[in-house]
């Protein structure tokens, strides 16, 4: 097992990894649409809106996978949390604008609230290379 780790990406506010790559996946942590960069130590701040949010989760993401040696053509589930469902159709349309003609399995999760009052959380899971 390996842990991934990237700067280009929002660094961990807890105790857990940005991913971890095991048997031949790349597990990525729920990722919230922080603007970069963001600092260790310093406070996130977060993009406005459901569109710039769920860009900045996608970036971030995108650049985990990459750290991970694999990309976004490589992910096979999708998790993605939102606190509203009818942010829904904002979000699918960022969403399809990042994935293009790549569908991978994916749930849209309404949840009461996120983290510092986020408005989207986006986990994944990716098909990697063993380190």
């Amino acid at each position: 097992m390996d842990i991934i780790s990237t700067p280009h990406a929002t660094p961990p506010a807890g105790h857990y990894s940005q991913a971890v790559r095991a048997n031949g996946f790349v597990f990525v942590s729920g990722q919230l649409g922080f603007l970069p960069p963001v600092q260790p130590g310093e406070p996130p701040r977060l993009a406005q809106g459901v569109a710039a949010q769920t860009e900045a989760a996608l970036r971030s993401l995108t650049a985990i996978l990459q750290a991970a040696g694999t990309s976004m053509s490589a992910v096979v589930n999708v998790t993605v949390y939102i606190p509203d469902v009818g942010m829904w159709n904002e979000v699918n349309g960022v969403y399809e604008r990042s994935f293009v003609d790549h569908r991978p399995a994916r749930a849209i999760v309404p949840t009461r609230e996120l983290h510092y009052g986020a408005l989207v959380e986006i986990s994944a899971v990716a098909v990697a290379p063993q380190a």
